[in-house]
């Protein structure tokens, strides 16, 4: 008797410690606990996500020396046929990169959605040159075609 009693109280304790933990989970975002780790998602048909992956993507290979072929296939993946002619139109006149409106390559870049109307959506690319207290930013604004996906105008915001 006295035994069951004990396997009873011990069920009984163990029951309540695993309620407990199952209500009261660990948060990691409490105080002095870790930080939650940074996540990315995304999803193939949304076009502004196609303009940020194509910017990450392009400013990636425009940091490594001799990929020349690899921001080729981006822009034939992500651009039309006639923003690809006119960018290198764009660059031989500029002499500099028609994506990235500069001769260098930026530090950081952000992607903002903009306005959707008569068949394209807008996105604003800010690009970060420098670092620290040197930081300036340029504008660019994305142009996307919907039903390609791709896009099909870069201009720089003044």
């Amino acid at each position: 008797m006295n035994r069951s009693r004990t396997i009873g109280s011990v069920l009984v304790a163990t029951t309540l410690l695993l309620a407990t933990v199952v209500l009261v989970p660990a948060r990691a975002d409490a105080p002095g606990g870790p930080p939650p780790a940074p996540s990315h998602s995304g999803n193939p048909a949304s076009v502004y996500e196609r303009v940020a992956h194509f910017y990450g993507a392009y400013i990636d290979v425009a940091h490594d020396p001799g990929s020349n072929a690899a921001a080729a296939e981006l822009r034939e993946f992500y651009l039309t046929r006639d923003l690809r002619t006119r960018l290198l139109d764009f660059e031989k006149r500029h002499d500099t990169d028609g994506i990235l409106r500069a001769q260098h390559v930026p530090s950081a870049w952000k992607v903002t959605r903009g306005d959707s109307g008569m068949g394209h959506t807008y996105t604003t690319v800010r690009l970060t040159w420098g670092t620290g207290t040197e930081k300036t930013y340029t504008y660019l604004t994305v142009r996307s075609d919907l039903e390609s996906r791709k896009i099909s105008d870069i201009t720089s915001e003044q």
